[in-house]
Formats: C-alpha cells, sequence, structure tokens
C-alpha cells in the first residue's frame, strides 16, 4: 500500500467538510451589523445561532465529508459515517453526559466509513441474504463497529480530551519557534498537497477553549471563532505571505518576463495574484517557480515560518475559514487581536519577496513563465470544455485512470501506468506542475479550475462519441491553420486542421494508420486512420518546386501502417527554410466532413510525436474507415 497516495486521498478528505466554514465566518461577521437599525434586531440572534450551529455540528460534517472525500462521494460511506455519529453520541451521552462529539471523533469515524466502504463495496454474501451484501453491507458494520468504539471511549475520552489539551499547551511551551516550525513545514508539504494534514491537527486538535454555555471547543480555528483570545497563533501569520508575499512573486514574475510575452504573462499572473490576494489559494504562483529553482521554494518556506514567527512576538491573533486571503481577513477582523498590524507587517514582506525574487530570477537564469516561450498558467475558463479530451489523452486515456478526484487547485490521480502519463502535454495544456507520489498516485496541479475539468473529463468519458487524437508531427510551434501564407490552406479550401513551424528536420506520424500516398517530391504524405479519417502532411509552402533537389527523404512507402511518432520523412531544414516561401507546415483532414467538432491545444512550441495537440469527434462510428 503506497502511503503517500494514502495521505494524499485523506488530506483531499479533510478539506471537503471545510467548504462549510466561510458560511460559518460570514454569518458571524454579518451578526455584528447594526440591524436594529432598520427594524430587524433579531437578524443579530439569528446569524449568530447559524454560525454557531455549523460550529456544533462541525464534528458530524467532518465525519461526513472525509467518508465522501475517501470514497469518490460514496453515499453509503457518508450514511454510514452520520449513522455511527448518532450512535456515538447515544452511547456516551447515556453514560457520561459530559462527553461531548468533537471533530477528532468525527475525523475517526469518517475514516472508518470510508475504509469500510472500500473494504466490504463488493461483498458478495449468500444469495438468500445478498440484500445485506455490497454497500448495503458497510452502514450494518460500520453500526456494530460505532456501538464497540462508543463503549471503548466512554473510559478513554476524559484522557484524550486532557491529553489534547496539554498538546496544546506543550506547543504553545515552544513559542515562537513552535510557531515557526509550523509555518514552513506546512508550506513544505505545499508540495505534495498534505499540508492539509499537518492543518488539521493544528487547527481542529490541538488546545480548548470552554465557552460560556460551558461547551468545549477544540483546536485553534473553532477555538478563534469561539471567542478565545489566544486563539489565531497558527493563522494569524498565514496573511502575509498570501496577500502580500505572492502576488509580490507574480509581479516579479512578470516584470522579469520577455517584453514580447509581458502581455500574455501579466494577464495570467495578475489573476493569479489576485487569486491569491483575495482568497488564500497559492499553488498558480508557487508552482510557477516550484519546479524551476526548487531551492527557491526552501527559501520561500523558511520566509514564511519566519513571518508566522514574528506575528506571533508580536501578540498578532487573527483567523480565518478558508485560507488567509483578503477576504477571510476582513469578514474575520472584528474576531482578531492587533490584526490591523497584518497590513503593514505584509506590505514590508511584499517588497522582500519582490526585490528578493527579482535578484535571484536574474542573478540565476530562473526559467520562469514568459522568460522562454510559452507558460504553463493560462486564462483559459471558457476553454476547459476543448482541453477535457486532450488532457484526457495526455494521462493516458480512460482505461489507465483508477481513480479520479479533485480538490481545491489539484486533479488528484491514480493511474494503472505512470509511464502513459505525458507531463509535457499536462503542462502544455495548463498545467502549473505534475507531481508523482509513488504507486500510480499522481497530482496534476490546474489550479481554481480543477473541479471543473474532472468534470468535463467525465463528460467526455460517458459520451458516447468516437475521438482520434493526434500528436504532434514535428518538433516546433503549432499555429492557426489561418495563419498558414497560402489561401488553398489557410481558406480550409483543402481540409480543417492546424499548422507547425518545425524547427528540426524531421516529420512523424500523428496518428495510427496507414500510408495511402507519398508525392513524388516527398514534400507531403497521405495517412489514413482506422476510422477513415484522411489526413495530409505538407511540409513549407510550395516545397513542389524543390523536387529532384535532395531535400526531402522519406523513410516509409505506401502501404506502410505507421504509430503515433513514427518517422515519416528527413528533410533539410536549412535549404527548405532558404528556397521556399514558407516553413509552415499544414496538417490538415481533407474529408472533413466526417468530423463533428474539433479541439485544439493552445498554440505554442511543441515536440515531436508530442501527444494531445488535436483530436476531433466523428458525425458516427467510423468501422475500418468505412462508413455503416
Amino acid at each position: 500500500m503506497n502511503i503517500l497516495g494514502s495521505l494524499q486521498q485523506l488530506g483531499r478528505a479533510f478539506m471537503l467538510p471545510m467548504i462549510v466554514l466561510p458560511a460559518a465566518a460570514i454569518f458571524s461577521s454579518l451578526s455584528q451589523l447594526p440591524w436594529d437599525y432598520i427594524g430587524m434586531p433579531q437578524l443579530t440572534v439569528y446569524l449568530q445561532a447559524a454560525s454557531h450551529a455549523i460550529f456544533t455540528y462541525l464534528p458530524y460534517l467532518f465525519a461526513v465529508g472525509i467518508a465522501l472525500g475517501m470514497t469518490g462521494n460514496a453515499l453509503a460511506a457518508a450514511l454510514s459515517a452520520l449513522g455511527g455519529m448518532f450512535i456515538y453520541v447515544g452511547i456516551t451521552q447515556t453514560a457520561v453526559p459530559e462527553i461531548e462529539p468533537t471533530v477528532f471523533i468525527g475525523t475517526l469515524m469518517g475514516i472508518i466509513s470510508g475504509f469500510s466502504y472500500e473494504r466490504f463495496k463488493n461483498l458478495r454474501l449468500p444469495e438468500y441474504i445478498q440484500f445485506f451484501g455490497g454497500p448495503r453491507f458497510v452502514p450494518l458494520f460500520v453500526s456494530f463497529i460505532s456501538v464497540l468504539f462508543s463503549i471503548f471511549m466512554i473510559g478513554l475520552t476524559p484522557y484524550i480530551e486532557r491529553m489534547l489539551e496539554e498538546l496544546g499547551n506543550i506547543v504553545a511551551s515552544g513559542g515562537g519557534f513552535g510557531v515557526f516550525l509550523y509555518g514552513f513545514v506546512h508550506r513544505i508539504l505545499v508540495v505534495f498537497g498534505l499540508h492539509h494534514l499537518v492543518s488539521h491537527v493544528f487547527w481542529f486538535q490541538i488546545g480548548g477553549y470552554t465557552m460560556a454555555d460551558g461547551t468545549t471547543v477544540y483546536g485553534d480555528l473553532p477555538r478563534f471563532f469561539a471567542g478565545d483570545p489566544t486563539a489565531g497563533v497558527f493563522m494569524a501569520g498565514m496573511y502575509p505571505t498570501m496577500m502580500f508575499a505572492l502576488p509580490a512573486i507574480a509581479l516579479a514574475i512578470i516584470h522579469e518576463a520577455r517584453e514580447d510575452l509581458k502581455p500574455k504573462i501579466r494577464k495570467t499572473f495578475m489573476y493569479a495574484a489576485l487569486a491569491s490576494f483575495l482568497t488564500g489559494v497559492t499553488e498558480p504562483v508557487e508552482f510557477a517557480f516550484l519546479f524551476v529553482a526548487p531551492y527557491l521554494f526552501v527559501v520561500h518556506a523558511l520566509l514564511s515560518g519566519v513571518i508566522m514567527w514574528v506575528t506571533y512576538e508580536l501578540g498578532i491573533r487573527h483567523g480565518f475559514s478558508f485560507s488567509g486571503g483578503a477576504i477571510d481577513f476582513i469578514v474575520n477582523e472584528h474576531l482578531a487581536t492587533r490584526g490591523w498590524l497584518l497590513i503593514p507587517i505584509g506590505i514590508v514582506v511584499g517588497l522582500i519577496y519582490y526585490f528578493l525574487f527579482r535578484w535571484a530570477i536574474d542573478r540565476f537564469q530562473i526559467p520562469t513563465p514568459g522568460r522562454e516561450e510559452g507558460s504553463h498558467l493560462d486564462e483559459w475558463a471558457g476553454d476547459i470544455p476543448q482541453r477535457a479530451p486532450l488532457i484526457l489523452q495526455a494521462i493516458g486515456g480512460k482505461d489507465n485512470i483508477v481513480k479520479m478526484e479533485s480538490c481545491i487547485t489539484r486533479l488528484r490521480l491514480k493511474v494503472a501506468n505512470e509511464k502513459q502519463l505525458d507531463i509535457a502535454a499536462l503542462r502544455n495544456l495548463g498545467a502549473a506542475g505534475v507531481i508523482r507520489l509513488g504507486g500510480g498516485n499522481v497530482q496534476v496541479v490546474f489550479g481554481t479550475y480543477s473541479e471543473l475539468i474532472r468534470g468535463e473529463i467525465l463528460n467526455t468519458i460517458q459520451r458516447d462519441q468516437q475521438q482520434v487524437l493526434f500528436s504532434s508531427p514535428m518538433q516546433g510551434k503549432m499555429i492557426a491553420l489561418s495563419e498558414v501564407p497560402d489561401p488553398i490552406f489557410s481558406g480550409k479550401l483543402v481540409g480543417d486542421g492546424v499548422a507547425f513551424i518545425p524547427d528540426k528536420g524531421e516529420l512523424v506520424s500523428p496518428v495510427k494508420g496507414e500510408v495511402i500516398h507519398i508525392y513524388p517530391t516527398m514534400h507531403a504524405i497521405g495517412i489514413r486512420t482506422p476510422e477513415g479519417l484522411e489526413v495530409l502532411l505538407h511540409i513549407g509552402i510550395d516545397t513542389s518546386l524543390l523536387g529532384g533537389k535532395g531535400y526531402f527523404k522519406a523513410v516509409v512507402k505506401e502501404g506502410d501502417m505507421v504509430l503515433p511518432g513514427e518517422l515519416l520523412i528527413r528533410f533539410n531544414l536549412q535549404q527548405v527554410r532558404k528556397e521556399s516561401k514558407s516553413l509552415a507546415t499544414p496538417m490538415v483532414i481533407t474529408n472533413s466532413d466526417l468530423v463533428r467538432s474539433w479541439r485544439f491545444a493552445p498554440y505554442k512550441t511543441v515536440k515531436k510525436g508530442q501527444s494531445s495537440v488535436m483530436s476531433v469527434v466523428l458525425k458516427e462510428i467510423q468501422v475500418g474507415g468505412e462508413r455503416p
């Protein structure tokens, strides 16, 4: 069993129940408004009650959310977790009324239910009792486990509660260094998507606070919203990093970009900076330099820890419901202690980060986006339906997917064969980074569009349509067919498709198929796919006039079967560039009437044989190249 893979799934599961917390924070903030001035004094009470209710039932939300997150939204697991919580509360409060359900108990119940579902979802029983087999067995099994667990916890819970409080005291005794260490580790674990695990312990487990009504809450986050003046230690220091440091890095990347690429980079990273500033979503910026300068990320993690240490020493206590962005900062400011100091601290932090990163990028020639052709980040929300089939191909197709989930910023996959992943294609399609955790567990960072991408990929898999996927036939840059300096191709009189500007004299097959025609000059070749599509590859413009000069040499012959990436033609790049009108090389489908829809990857640099540059959906199922 892969440990990192299991932890990444658990980390994602921890995030699911937290999506309701922003509502609690907003209700709490709105309750501070003077509703009595407009004749609605009871609204203050109602909003406070709504906020309090979310935190009161937080253990149940964690039980259900973690069970759903661990099982890919299996309702039987969620029902089992909820039933288990009811049993726990019923038994423990019957025996010892002072025992209250905690997030820790909800977490355990969610894990038990999720594990039980994965273990028993395919259980087969004798036919006469098979009604209780499969997923229906899970609630029954978890119910019995919950009874035993609850009885066991009656005697153990008081000790656990005292242990959590003592653990809080131990952590507090570490002072600023303990907070620094937490900030550093939290930032490092972002790389693996496991930062939710360490956050869960500090935010929802460590330290206790008894409210006026006698209810005890545990963890830095619930204590903060319950009014504990000492809470917020492990959250306050994140505001300067997310609101100022990461936007400053984005600004440094923009200013260090090449002049010709600055307009696009500016748009892309201004959106990324805004996302970090407002919502605390940092991965789009962090992954822009993580893989090209990992040592710089370590420096960033150390600085994040130092910032948390400084806020601790200054007595700043602030919290958030989701993440340390400006929205949470404003909404929760009324509960903070010296929270206003985070703004001047953040400005100083932003200046330090901006000049540090500009110096590092220039001094060490770090290839951040905009310093080389293309950018891994793009503003492409409206293009998700177009790219999803190409992303599916880049992760090896539907048969390579064992499990696919998503969290706020990542597509979390378990694949059958990691070798089928096309990392370059995924980056070309918008991924900020690809992380391999071993055992087939992979994370692809697409930013906040990850959930939409997952949904569109599932739609693509479920659609009963036949698709043909195209790889790049050469190394160079992909361009739109309309940019080809020839009216016959740009006007799509031959067919529709894309074109390429080569920087290497090799043409390879973009698809599986049969070579049906090679022009005598060898400057063009035709391939028929098993689905019946006829693909024309034409090297350069007006290159038919170069026949007899030996600039082109075919390494296949008519009738040969070829695979994607297989070499078709070698050509003298320098001579063709010198003597032809253009190097633009169209790849067109000449019988485009068979195609229902087209999808193209971004027009940017491609590698020879790179998958996922174009896909088409056929109008009807083709069999062996013939219409049924």
